[in-house]
């Protein structure tokens, strides 16, 4: 029997070094995509900026951080981020309880129109808010005001974009609550507001800090909003970035207030990794389908009736007001001017941008589901080691990290063969698929961790190699979450400008690239094509979004 065992582990390996190799085999390939793509650019930037006249000047970070005008930097964007996460969380928690507890007709086209904005570009969230609070805007025509270049226009802008994730954040797991709880402490006496500070409130707590992290990390790095709607007043540390870098050319600048942010959004992560072990753990759920009552009550009414008002109003106008001003010119004036060129700012007719950003989110997409899906597997497997675990912080870097930074390193970084991209297309993919990867990570890692681990085994055990465990078992289960990652990357992909504004050529530009070229020339025909071209890539984003919504599963989890 021995020698038979033995001859078995002879001819089939060791169960754990086949473990072992599968693992490692799954993050070779993320890994080395991050380190060539992400941090090979972004240290090349960096070590230029602080290697000037031929040596290193270490003393530059003091020297930059002791100027007023960086402090200035440094405080406005930490202030607007706390004052942004703070108003988003005070307008969207009513709304995440509504989505919660509330069963109501239309609850999930209200979903989907309230997640709209979230994958929406910033450079469409900044038009929109132009068309209302700016120069000739609706709030403009109406009453005479103006809030663009205030500080008012960000921070809506913010809450519009964010306010998503504390819904779909806090009011994931609020629905999987158990209500029973809190009507206990309400038999013993407790109001209804006491039953919920000392019932719900502690359990809502590592939803609420994540939810409150990644809305200071999206507010934090805040590039196209403030671009747009900041002004020359007004610049946050990615904001400053680029003007040092493509305005004034001063890279030693730009690499320390790089590291800076890298710094900060560092921290950031390693406390949002902290809380969702923390709401991962502590909890005991139950299904979030059998928590939900119609409204009772007035009060439960009003708020409903509240919650849809504020969606009506911040979520909906905006928007809506940006497709009436694409439509001012009489026939369809704007929608026509596209499909001509000036020869100035566009060596095509603006209208081709769409074709090109179609391609380049296709390919973008392919490139951050093949790796996030790798690095999902492999984060997924319960032998992953501290080191593997380590890659899900890194995979969510390129969310926080100057996206400034990354596309101007790759100017300056792959310009050598084997890696002289810089006339190549697949250099505007690549960087778009740094943004889509963590999305693929993060919807695609809650559905492989809830796979039954005996399946795996029982495959292995029967002589099924790793691929074809990953093909029979996971990927049955694990499909429409790959559907929905896929969505998720390719809405992101469309809508990066960040980057794509460093790398993307004069004769193929991507939407959010033509939409800002074009709001920053002066006359109405250039800001008119600009809303027709914003009102475009929203309906394209829109319709992702739908298809989404449509494939959208429990078992897929909540962002």
């Amino acid at each position: 029997m021995d020698l038979a065992r033995t001859e078995v582990a002879r001819t089939e390996g060791d169960p754990r070094r086949r473990g072992n190799a599968a693992r490692w085999g799954l993050i070779a390939l993320p890994v080395a995509f991050f380190a060539l793509f992400f941090a090979y650019p972004v240290a090349a930037i960096v070590a230029r900026g602080l290697h000037a006249d031929g040596a290193w000047h270490p003393g530059a970070v003091v020297d930059v951080l002791a100027q007023p005008g960086m402090r200035h930097v440094l405080w406005f964007t930490t202030w607007q981020a706390l004052a942004s996460t703070a108003l988003t969380l005070l307008v969207a928690l009513p709304g995440a309880y509504v989505f919660a507890r509330l069963a109501f007709p239309g609850k999930e086209v209200l979903r989907a129109v309230v997640t709209v904005p979230f994958v929406l570009p910033t450079v469409v969230v900044g038009t929109a808010f132009l068309a209302l609070v700016g120069r000739g805007g609706l709030l403009d025509d109406l009453w005479g005001v103006r809030l663009d270049t205030t500080v008012w226009a960000v921070l809506l802008a913010h809450v519009f974009f964010n306010y998503a994730v504390v819904v779909r954040t806090v009011g994931g797991l609020w629905a999987q609550l158990d209500p029973r709880q809190e009507e206990a402490a309400r038999v013993l006496g407790a109001s209804r507001f006491a039953a919920w500070r000392q019932v719900t409130l502690p359990a809502l707590g590592p939803a609420l800090a994540a939810a409150a992290l990644m809305v200071f990390l999206f507010t934090f790095t805040s590039f196209g909003v403030v671009q747009i709607l900041g002004g020359p007043a007004f610049s946050t540390l990615e904001v400053e970035i680029y003007r040092q870098t493509s305005e004034i050319f001063d890279l030693s600048t730009a690499a320390v207030l790089t590291l800076v942010q890298f710094a900060a959004v560092g921290a950031i992560l390693l406390a949002h990794a902290w809380t969702v072990r923390r709401r991962e753990s502590a909890l005991r759920l139950v299904d979030a389908s059998r928590t939900a009552r119609r409204p009772h009550g007035a009060g439960q009414w009003a708020l409903l009736a509240s919650v849809l008002l504020t969606v009506g109003v911040l979520l909906v106008l905006p928007p809506a007001v940006l497709v009436l001003r694409s439509f001012d010119a009489p026939g369809l004036g704007y929608y026509a001017a596209l499909t001509r060129t000036d020869g100035g700012t566009f060596l095509v007719p603006p209208l081709d941008a769409v074709g090109t950003s179609l391609r380049y989110a296709v390919a973008a997409t392919l490139i951050a589901v093949l790796i996030g899906s790798l690095a999902a597997a492999a984060l997924a497997r319960r032998d992953a080691g501290r080191l593997v675990r380590g890659l899900d912080a890194l995979l969510m870097l390129p969310l926080g990290v100057s996206a400034v930074t990354v596309g101007f390193g790759f100017l300056i970084a792959l310009d050598r063969p084997p890696l002289d991209l810089r006339g190549s297309w697949i250099l505007v993919p690549l960087a778009q698929a740094l943004v889509g990867a963590p999305f693929v990570v993060r919807t695609m890692l809650p559905v492989l961790r809830a796979v039954d681990e005996r399946l795996r085994e029982a495959a292995a055990v029967l002589g099924a190699s790793p691929w074809r465990v990953w093909r029979e078992v996971d990927l049955p289960i694990v499909r429409r979450a790959l559907l929905i990652a896929a969505g998720f990357a390719f809405a992101v992909s469309l809508g990066e400008f960040g980057a794509t504004v460093f790398i993307a050529r004069p004769g193929n530009p991507t939407l959010p690239v033509a939409v800002a070229r074009l709001l920053a020339r002066p006359g109405d025909l250039n800001y008119g094509q600009a809303m027709a071209l914003s009102t475009i890539l929203m309906v394209v984003c829109a319709m992702a979004l739908l298809v989404l919504e449509r494939l959208r599963t429990d078992r897929a989890g909540e962002w």
